[in-house]
């Protein structure tokens, strides 16, 4: 049966105390306007892409707010009066989520279930059940965490994760930064990527999008970008036909995707379209 390890998790409630992180719109005030956002993207996961249920969420740099999105929405697909999320923190070398989340007890974590095969995810899974959600903390701090990122005892914890829970949802490095994020590909059913607006050089992200397998992405999240009723962005751009570099510069059936922008020629891709309103021109 379907979520057995939070009727009986050895780990339950027994990080929670200190205050959440107020940034953690969809937990501590989820009528806010802000929370309304993440139920935009909540909808469009449910309609548009039913099937991904192990989402990874990352960002082309640091600081783009990846750990409060992927924090937020958990919390919002936590919301539904049967929902079962994990709310994984595999970041390894700068942990987060149980910091931003107030948990007391943070270990072990996702680490130390890397390195000790005797550990289940009983062992280490921390309920939140004012939230009906469920929480993976990194556990140890991994200077170099290469290796446990590569082992098959990963793909086998996020396995059972995935039998477990409705949603996963991984809160994982920046995508540029370090290799970890890419390293767990094959493990996941797809990538949020967090672009903060007027922030993340444009360069970076098309050097973000261009490491990433196009099936393999979602959507892109815009933090910070008022202009916006939704910052979210997903399925207004294709693959390529099998091309890697700028494959997220494809078009949607407006044209190639090669246009200049200026109203002359074939018109560019909606992503194009959207990266230069919200970051600007390329630099």
């Amino acid at each position: 049966m379907r979520h057995t390890m939070l009727e009986r998790s050895k780990a339950a409630d027994r990080g929670e105390g200190r205050p959440m992180d107020e940034h953690l719109v969809s937990l501590v005030n989820p009528a806010s306007f802000e929370a309304d956002q993440y139920r935009t993207i909540r909808h469009v996961l449910e309609q548009s892409h039913a099937t991904k249920k192990m989402i990874a969420v990352t960002s082309a740099a640091p600081g783009d707010g990846k750990t409060t999105t992927a924090l937020n929405l958990a919390g919002i697909l936590a919301q539904a009066p049967d929902a079962h999320i994990l709310i994984v923190d595999l970041d390894l070398r700068m942990p987060a989520v149980g910091d931003r989340l107030g948990l007391t007890v943070q270990s072990p974590g996702l680490a130390d279930l890397l390195s000790d095969p005797g550990l289940t995810l009983d062992d280490a899974v921390q309920r939140l059940p004012r939230f009906r959600l469920a929480v993976l903390p990194a556990g140890r701090t991994l200077a170099v965490p290469y290796e446990a990122l590569k082992s098959p005892r990963l793909g086998e914890l996020l396995q059972m994760a995935g039998r477990q829970y409705d949603y996963v949802i991984l809160d994982t490095p920046p995508l540029v930064a370090v290799q970890d994020a890419r390293l767990i590909a094959d493990w996941v059913d797809g990538f949020v990527m967090v672009v903060a607006a007027h922030r993340t050089p444009r360069k970076l992200l098309e050097e973000a999008l261009n490491l990433m397998e196009p099936a393999k992405l979602i959507g892109l999240i815009f933090n910070g970008e008022d202009r916006l009723r939704s910052g979210y962005y997903g399925d207004y751009y294709g693959s390529s036909k099998g091309k890697r570099h700028g494959w997220w510069r494809a078009g949607n059936g407006n044209g190639n995707g090669h246009g200049n922008g200026n109203g002359h020629g074939q018109r560019t891709s909606v992503l194009d379209t959207v990266l230069r309103t919200v970051l600007g021109r390329p630099r």
